[in-house]
């Protein structure tokens, strides 16, 4: 399997999870989660993709600053409707990350372990929160790429593909001109607080 190598570099997220633990599918619950692991579930590394695992990245260092966050203990509230602009890819990779989810997860084990009903939409926020639900402390995200570019020539060569008229050349170029930008969002931009900022509540 070949991909850009730069996936390799982003940090991934460390994860605690108790009912992985109590059925036996990581040892002691442990497991990290990676940018390549969220981009095949997705099939695909956008600006949105990225977007969503940055968001969740610094909203769980901010949620649990001893270093490995709970999840299933995590909710989420959007503003947005789930159907609205990019609200269901990003929802989508925040559920895979910290397994909450609206209506369709786990319904829990007597009562514990489930992961339906952490996540709601048309909330009434100023951005995407996150709550640990264990201490109710809450942190807002705000994520803006605006400000990394995109080339020109990206542009371009979307039309001809679009339109059918692309050299499997101009194909190739336009995807890496395409994971460049998320390059530039995901890896130079990583910390950078005019990209990605978390406020606690």
């Amino acid at each position: 399997m070949n991909y850009p190598n730069f996936f390799d570099t982003i940090p991934s997220i460390n994860l605690q999870d108790p009912l992985s633990a109590i059925l036996g599918t990581f040892e002691k619950g442990e497991l990290e989660i990676s940018y390549l692991d969220v981009i095949k579930g997705s099939g695909h590394s956008c600006p949105t993709v990225s977007g969503a695992y940055l968001m969740t990245f610094h909203a769980l260092k901010a949620l649990f600053p001893e270093g490995v966050a709970l999840r299933g203990s995590i909710k989420v509230d959007f503003k947005e409707d789930m159907q609205e602009g990019t609200t269901g890819v990003v929802s989508n990779v925040i559920s895979y990350i910290t397994g909450a989810t609206d209506k369709s997860g786990f319904k829990g084990l007597n009562g514990k372990f489930a992961r339906h009903s952490l996540m709601s939409f048309n909330q009434d926020l100023p951005s995407l929160r996150f709550t640990r639900t264990d201490t109710n402390k809450s942190v807002d995200v705000f994520y803006d790429p605006t400000s990394i570019k995109v080339e020109p020539r990206q542009m371009q060569l979307m039309k001809a593909i679009m339109q059918g008229s692309a050299s499997q050349e101009e194909k190739q170029e336009f995807g890496e001109l395409w994971q460049d930008r998320v390059k530039r969002i995901l890896v130079d931009n990583f910390n950078n607080v005019d990209i990605i900022r978390v406020i606690e509540v």
